[in-house]
């Protein structure tokens, strides 16, 4: 009977251990793509503004500083709203827009000058 109880618990254990709160992840994803989305229109924005500009190393700068700040700062809400797996949704996210942003980059540049 012992051995029996034993077993149930160490089973609810590992039951609770490996539970994974899907609508969080889904709404830190969704939450992600949108911020990253923004993140790399903002650089798009940021880097033809640079370019056109006399002064491009100030407009960088705060174009990433912007675009650092609210991106961690809506990942940190992320995370203190909604728990840990709805960061980790939102991260991956994030990296995924990231793959997607430098492919179509890469896909757009001339050849030879891609890295």
């Amino acid at each position: 009977m012992i051995a029996v109880d034993r077993a149930a618990a160490l089973a609810a254990d590992r039951a609770a251990v490996l539970a994974v709160d899907w609508a969080a992840a889904l709404a830190g994803g969704a939450i992600g793509l949108v911020m990253g989305a923004l993140f790399f229109a903002g650089l798009a924005v940021g880097m033809r503004r640079a370019l056109r500009s006399p002064s491009a190393v100030p407009l960088l700068t705060l174009s990433a500083l912007v675009r650092m700040t609210a991106l961690l700062g809506v990942g940190w809400g992320v995370l203190a709203l909604l728990g840990a797996w709805a960061g980790g949704g939102y991260a991956l996210a994030f990296l995924m827009t990231r793959l997607i942003a430098t492919t179509v980059a890469r896909a757009g540049a001339p050849t030879g000058e891609a890295a």
